[in-house]
């Protein structure tokens, strides 16, 4: 990444995703596409996302200490955020999220647009 007059910066852009942790939402693209699950985690300096039971990988740890064993441990690895639209457990129906501002108490909230379901608690 650069800079002012094309000097590099070790700074990272931290991007501002249209997930939260806990949203439900919906593969839309590559192998897992079509899987449902939460968001378990964000990593909004990378924009990508853990999701539950999605994008499990398998990782062979070797012993750390005599008399112990190996092992292989399973993980869910991060996807892109762009890979993932919040889903309406309701309607089961992926969609996008509008922005508007409560009436009561003028909060900014979420809500999905095929259904007008509000996201946010």
């Amino acid at each position: 990444m650069y800079g002012k007059k094309g000097k590099a910066t070790s700074e990272l852009q931290r991007y501002r995703m249209h997930v939260k942790a806990g949203d439900t939402v919906q593969i839309i693209t590559g192998k897992e596409k079509g899987k449902v699950g939460q968001i378990l985690k964000t990593y909004p300096k990378v924009s990508k996302v853990i999701v539950k039971g999605v994008n499990i990988r398998t990782k062979h740890v070797k012993p750390q200490q005599e008399g112990e064993s190996g092992k292989i441990v399973t993980f869910e690895a991060p996807i892109h955020s762009s890979n993932v639209m919040h889903y309406s457990e309701k309607e089961k129906v992926a969609s996008r999220v509008c922005y508007f501002f409560s009436e009561e108490d003028g909060r900014k909230l979420r809500k999905l647009k095929k259904t007008g379901e509000i996201i946010d608690n």
